[in-house]
C-alpha cells in the first residue's frame, strides 16, 4: 500500500494554521464575555424615553 500521503512539513503547517485560529477565538470570545461581565456590551437595546412617545 504505497498511496500518497502528507509530508510532515505541510502537516505541521496546517496544525500551526488551526492552532493560531483557535487561539485567535478564544481569546476574541474571553474578551467579549469579560466585556459582557463588565457592563461595557450589552445584548438588549436599551429602551429610550423617545421610542416610547411616539
Amino acid at each position: 500500500m504505497g498511496g500518497l500521503m502528507a509530508d510532515r512539513t505541510g502537516l505541521k503547517f496546517v496544525g500551526f494554521l488551526f492552532a493560531s485560529v483557535t487561539v485567535a477565538v478564544v481569546m476574541t470570545c474571553g474578551l467579549v464575555v469579560k466585556g459582557h461581565a463588565d457592563g461595557r456590551f450589552t445584548l438588549d437595546q436599551p429602551t429610550s424615553a423617545y421610542a416610547s412617545s411616539r
